[in-house]
């Protein structure tokens, strides 16, 4: 009986992947557990392992084919002998009885999931037509797809045009559908860095010699989101239809660049890192998030998000809140500002703070308020150890 290999569950929200390399040709033996093929999905590339020893007697889905969750990919059967190293490989074995399948139905039943062998072909020769795909799908026949736009070769004007990756797809599908399903709204501050530059600057080199990690800015903000999401319970909460989840834990995501693009991966119990714990944590992420090395598992969940636009330069933004989440913070370039205090105006390192909402459950006081609470852990951080 045939092993049929399927898409897996890839996390919260993804519900199409595309089929990346087949590490297994048809006809290969595979020993169990081995890599038969990749998969990229909007967030991370994951790879499928063979669920038994056997061998890989058809590809239903080929590279950069989409699929979705539960898809039908390939089939294997299980058992055999593994060929001898002093042999070649035998060629892949082929059925006299193989259905033969017409292109358009090939497709109709790769989009549906549906093995060809499954299907009864009523076209000459028993070939599989496209209204038995349909049939067999039980489903419509899809839209044929709009032709790809044409590049220009004007000199001086040449256009280059590309698909757009997996994740590149998923993550405008995801933005779009946070703006039209979610009420959306920032609010501003900013923070004086005087006091965290002070204590970086006293510390460092112990911190360095003492934890093997350097100090940087983002564990401060971690911590103060945790006193704040604590604070505030309600940035911390999500919509799930019409009740309000609220978490009594804070698992902050942070945003970090990666080889395929922007991933957010999570800082699990964030409440009980160190600052030593969270920097080695990002430090970690940003290393194998360039080589996309981040699990899948890494980047499920989250309870609030931290966006660190200030790394590209950037001097203030509005960013988007990750659904299901209820909040996100964005930080933003440290520049040297003038700024009055105790009725001077002096020169301080001053950073501006965004907090992007979902006013659904979050209220503009609640906002306000959590936002205050972040500037004024930055601007006193001893505040963050003795928990006032």
């Amino acid at each position: 009986m045939p092993i049929e290999l399927k898409i897996p569950e890839a996390g919260e929200s993804i519900t199409e992947v595309q089929i990346g390399q087949w590490r297994v040709a048809e006809g290969e033996y595979v020993k169990i557990d081995d890599v038969v093929v990749e998969i990229e999905t909007d967030k991370a590339a994951m790879e499928l392992p063979a669920p038994v020893s056997g061998t890989l007697t058809k590809i239903l889905k080929t590279e950069g084919a989409e699929a979705a969750v539960g898809d039908l990919i390939g089939l294997m059967e299980e058992g055999g002998d593994p060929p001898a190293k002093s042999v070649e490989a035998p060629e892949p074995p082929k059925s006299a009885e193989e259905p033969r399948v017409m292109p358009s139905a090939k497709r109709v039943l790769e989009q549906a999931g549906v093995a060809p062998e499954k299907v009864e072909g009523t076209g000459p020769g028993g070939r599989i037509l496209k209204e038995d795909a349909v049939k067999a799908a039980k489903v419509e026949p899809p839209p044929p797809p709009p032709p790809p736009p044409v590049a220009s070769t004007t000199a001086g004007r040449e256009e280059e045009v590309v698909p757009m990756t997996p994740m590149r797809k998923v993550i405008a599908k995801n933005l779009v559908a946070a703006q039209q399903n979610m009420a959306l709204l920032t609010t501003f501050n900013e923070a004086d860095l005087s006091a965290v530059i002070e204590l970086r600057r006293l510390y460092k080199d112990a911190f360095l010699k003492e934890h093997g990690v350097k100090l940087g800015f983002m564990s401060f903000f971690v911590k103060a989101a945790v006193e704040a999401l604590q604070a505030v319970p309600a940035v911390n909460a999500r919509v799930d239809g019409t009740h309000i989840v609220y978490r009594k834990y804070q698992d902050i995501g942070i945003a970090v660049g990666g080889g395929r693009g922007l991933v957010v991966p999570i800082l699990r119990d964030a409440d009980t890192l160190t600052f030593a714990d969270i920097e080695r944590a990002i430090g970690d992420f940003a290393v194998r998030a360039k080589n996309n090395k981040i699990s899948l598992k890494e980047l499920q969940g989250g309870t609030f998000t931290i966006s660190n636009g200030g790394i590209y330069g950037s001097m203030l933004s509005t960013p988007i809140v990750n659904p299901p989440q209820s909040g996100i913070l964005g930080i933003h370039a440290i520049q040297d500002r003038p700024a009055a205090v105790d009725g001077q105006v002096v020169v301080r390192p001053m950073m501006y703070l965004a907090l992007t909402y979902d006013h659904r459950v979050v209220d503009g006081r609640e906002a306000v308020t959590f936002l205050k609470r972040i500037k004024d852990l930055i601007e006193s951080p001893e505040r963050i150890w003795l928990k006032v």
